[in-house]
């Protein structure tokens, strides 16, 4: 089976059996990074590289943001322990 490149228009062949949405492949005539849009019929998409670099600085600041809220219930938890002495 074959698709379209999407950067260049070349055909590419692939056993429709070996991929899977999500697969990512390399055109071989034009070196642009694809990924398997649709397995039917067969479509690529482009695959940025910075979209994965993006994906990964946003699993780092959500990770970052928790343990800012973990440090803040911690904070929280001492407050509750000062009793006035008024």
């Amino acid at each position: 089976m074959s698709a379209i490149c999407p950067e260049c228009d070349s055909p590419i062949d692939v056993d429709e059996f070996d991929v899977d949405i999500g697969d990512e492949l390399t055109c071989s005539e034009c070196g642009s990074l694809l990924r398997v849009a649709n397995d039917s019929p067969l479509e690529f998409d482009i695959a940025d590289e910075e979209d994965d670099l993006d994906d990964e600085e946003e699993e780092k600041d959500v990770d970052a943001e928790e343990k800012d809220d973990d440090d803040d219930e911690d904070d929280d938890e001492d407050d509750d322990d000062k009793v006035d002495d008024e």
